[in-house]
């Protein structure tokens, strides 16, 4: 019960897979660690980054949580995209949601969920910048998937505010923040068509914001 015996027969069986398809896997893997891309996703355990995008260990470097939110006073976020723009000179953030988010849900709801509440703020404030729009929307199912792709783009906002990002561009470094959403239903990726590349493709007012979004909402329409 205590060791979880199951789980370490998995790896072996997974770890010898791997060798009798490549015997030198785990040697090159070991010497160096050269992504393009750092996910920023959702901590669901139907969402695994590398899997999704069919690339091998070594190919992203990922930071996962609730809802795939990006707070400024989250230094363990903020590190994490530090040393991936810093050290390992990523030239992609992804910030990726998916449908049926169940921190979005959980935001959406009425009730109180305990000390999550707190994490779950964030959410409720993109809910509340976009309500007008969300309220124009039929179905319940409709609302909470559209707050999804919101807040997905409201976070990739949030990416190139970070003071990391933005002393990227200024010393021009090539960057790009991407917003994708993922659909737990089918598979497939989709792109938000939000891709910031440098400090002057930001929104600077909430209204600038919420037409980027429409029109976000009018490209994968």
């Amino acid at each position: 019960m205590r060791k979880l015996k199951e789980v370490f027969e998995q790896n072996r069986l997974w770890a010898e897979r791997v060798r009798a398809s490549d015997p030198s896997f785990f040697k090159k893997l070991s010497e160096q660690q050269n992504p393009e891309y750092l996910w920023i996703g959702c901590a669901d355990s139907r969402v695994p980054a590398n899997q999704i995008i069919d690339a091998l260990p070594g190919e992203v470097f990922v930071h996962r949580n609730i809802a795939n939110v990006v707070v400024h006073s989250d230094l363990n976020c903020l590190s994490v995209i530090q040393y991936a723009i810093d050290i390992l000179k990523i030239k992609h953030i992804i910030v990726c949601g998916h449908y049926g988010c169940g921190g979005i849900k959980a935001a959406w709801e009425d009730k109180e969920h305990g000390l999550i509440d707190n994490w779950l703020r964030n959410i409720k404030d993109v809910q509340r910048f976009h309500q007008d729009e969300l309220d124009n929307l039929t179905s319940e199912k409709e609302k909470i998937d559209r707050l999804c792709e919101l807040n997905v783009i409201e976070q990739v906002v949030n990416v190139c505010q970070t003071t990391v990002v933005q002393g990227a561009w200024k010393s021009g470094q090539e960057l790009a923040v991407h917003g994708w959403i993922y659909s737990i239903e089918d598979g497939i990726l989709r792109d938000l068509n939000i891709c910031i590349t440098k400090s002057e493709e930001i929104p600077n007012t909430l209204e600038d914001g919420l037409c980027f979004t429409r029109y976000a909402a009018i490209k994968i329409g």
